[in-house]
Formats: structure tokens, sequence, C-alpha cells
């Protein structure tokens, strides 16, 4: 049986309040109000938590419980709502190659969607990080598309695709991608060695991103950066647990797990990148003594 996908909790999680017609309007609107209120995040696998991606988990997780996620539960869970308003949707599978671009021929790790509107096909991704399209991409080749954010366009085809991001004057690719339909087990294959394999990126480290209108918040361990138009990235370095916390729930927008799982781990972050825990406050019988 399908299951329900809640509509309302989704929208009020986003701020959406207009029309739900399978449009490229809407698709548009969705597709930017997304990823400035719903934060990507690795807090689960660096937490040694499991992460799940049936929509019931994923629902709980993002709207109810309002934390974030990565590309499998983001992009999941925008599919559904998108299935539920009648578009037609496709879920696909790309490797990375920002920072990576030999992984021409590696392992598709992440994932993105292939939307039909009107006889013509769009690529829709609200995962991807630091650098998530906030706008759906017409499926054409060489063709510069703006975004709210940065201007991306696609090459290649028959059948890969590259995803590009014109950052300065340059072109950096993005990811490579096929338009074959990928499959639950692919996915649950891939979401499994994201979250558990030692040898993941989300295991070792901890990342998060939001892009509101005109930024794009950006925390890697305890780098916070703030990227606002075309100006110089504005760059501060947490140096307590406390502070760490505040960015996280108050910058990002993440009801935070529950402290006793959560300090722990921001005070490793913080003590491999050299910055030693505040001695502890004395107790009554120091001060008196």
């Amino acid at each position: 049986m399908r299951q329900k996908v809640n509509l309302k909790g989704y929208f009020e999680r986003i701020g959406f309040a207009g029309s739900i017609a399978p449009t490229l309007a809407t698709l548009e609107s969705l597709h930017a109000l997304h990823p400035a209120a719903i934060a990507f995040e690795n807090l689960n696998p660096l937490l040694g938590l499991p992460v799940n991606i049936d929509l019931a988990s994923l629902q709980t997780k993002l709207l109810t419980e309002r934390r974030g996620g990565y590309c499998y539960e983001h992009n999941l869970l925008l599919k559904a709502v998108l299935e539920e308003l009648e578009f037609t949707v496709r879920g696909l599978a790309a490797r990375v190659l920002w920072n990576n671009p030999d992984n021409v021929a590696g392992p598709a790790h992440h994932m993105l969607l292939a939307v039909e509107i009107g006889g013509s096909s769009y690529i829709a991704d609200v995962g991807f990080g630091g650098l998530t399209l906030t706008a759906p991409l017409k499926l054409k080749t060489d063709a510069e598309q703006a975004t709210p954010h940065e201007t991306f366009r696609l090459t290649g085809g028959d059948p890969v695709w590259q995803l590009e991001s014109k950052i300065a004057d340059s072109w950096r690719p993005v990811y490579a991608f096929e338009t074959s339909e990928a499959t639950p087990g692919d996915y649950e294959a891939s979401n499994t060695f994201l979250s558990t394999d030692p040898a993941s990126q989300f295991r070792g480290e901890l990342r998060v991103a939001l892009s509101p209108a005109g930024q794009r918040l950006a925390l890697r361990n305890n780098r916070f950066t703030t990227y606002a138009g075309g100006s110089e990235p504005a760059v501060r370095l947490l140096t307590s647990v406390a502070e760490m916390r505040e960015v996280l729930s108050s910058n990002f927008g993440i009801q935070l797990p529950a402290s006793e799982l959560l300090d722990p781990k921001l005070a490793e972050i913080l003590a491999a990148a050299g910055i030693e825990p505040p001695p502890p406050e004395p107790t009554p019988e120091a001060v008196e003594g």
C-alpha cells in the first residue's frame, strides 16, 4: 500500500502556500523553498544513528522532528510530494565530481530527480549540500541556466550528462548522471554505505548547509561560512560546544538530537581542530576552600 504523504506538514515546513497544480511554476516554488528551510545535515551518520529512507521515517525526521538530512532523505521526500501532486517524476543516480573529478566511472552515491512537465524534461535536486540547486534545470545541453543562487549548465547527454556550476568565471563539474531510473534497492545499498561505512565522508566530518534567499550557509566541522551574493565569504571558527549548538539550531534551524549523544561528538570535532575544552567551573567547596 502506498504511504500517505503529509502535504500539509511539508507545506508548513517549507512555507509554501501557492498553487499545487503540476506546473513548472509550482515546481520552481517548491524547489526554492525546500533548501531554504530544511537543512542538509549528516548528524545521524556522524553519531552512529541509522538513516531510514522509507517515507514514514523521512516525514517524521524532516517534518515532525524538524531535522534535516542528506540527498536520499531530501530528494525521496520531494519525490513523494511531487507524485502526490500528480507530477511525472523518477529518481536518478549520480556520480559526484565536485572535489572528485576522477569519479566519472566511480560509484553513484548521489540522488536527483527527473521531472516531466508539458513535454519537457527537468532535473530537480534539493539535496546536494552547499551547492544544491535552488531551481529545476531544463534537460538541455550547453545552455546557461540561472537559479536564485549560482548559474548552472548541463553538458554531454546520450547517455551521460554532466552538471556544471559557474564559480567566478570558471565552470566546475558537480556530478555526472544518466536518465535511466534508479531502483529503491540502488538507493538502499548506497544509503547503507554512506550512513554506516567508515570510509564514508559522512561518518567522519560534520557537514551542514542551508540555502536561504540570497545566501548559502555552510558548516564543515567547526568552520562556519556564510556566502552572500558576490561578496567575499564570511568565515567564523566555532570554538565551543555551546557555540556549535547555537549555530546548528539558530542558523540552520535544526532541532538537535539529545545532548548526551551530540555534545561529545562536537567536543571531539573541536579537539581535532586543536581547541581544548574550557576548564570546569569550580565547585562551591573549591571556592570556599
